[in-house]
């Protein structure tokens, strides 16, 4: 008597991958993210592939994650996913101080970001 399954949150057509504890501020992953939302997978991999920001190679990762899991565990066509939904949240923020003039401090503020890959796999057209 084990505990019943829980539905799948997602579609059948549908995979997920997600990652925590990303080392980049949400503002600066998320203009990542939106530069992949609504493309094609393969497009999608390309354009974090050539891009110059350092938490690209994160989102990649991610990326070719969902791939993974569409493929491998839900049987979905690799040349027809696109990706559906690319979200950022917050996560934890450590903070520092650094001494300043006339007893005072200055606060850094270290964030970190959690993201959401969603892929979806496009309808065929007759």
């Amino acid at each position: 008597m084990g505990k019943t399954s829980a539905p799948r949150p997602l579609a059948d057509n549908e995979a997920k991958a997600f990652a925590k504890m990303l080392r980049s501020s949400p503002q600066k992953l998320n203009l990542v993210a939106a530069s992949i939302r609504g493309k094609s997978a393969e497009s999608a991999l390309a354009e974090l592939t050539f891009s110059r920001r350092r938490i690209a190679r994160d989102v990649k990762k991610v990326l070719q994650s969902a791939i993974a899991n569409a493929e491998n565990n839900h049987q979905l066509d690799v040349d027809r996913l696109y990706v559906a939904e690319a979200s950022v949240g917050r996560a934890i923020v450590m903070k520092r101080w650094r001494p300043r003039a006339r007893g005072r401090v200055g606060r850094i503020m270290k964030p970190w970001s959690n993201l959401t890959v969603v892929l979806r796999e496009r309808e065929e057209t007759a």
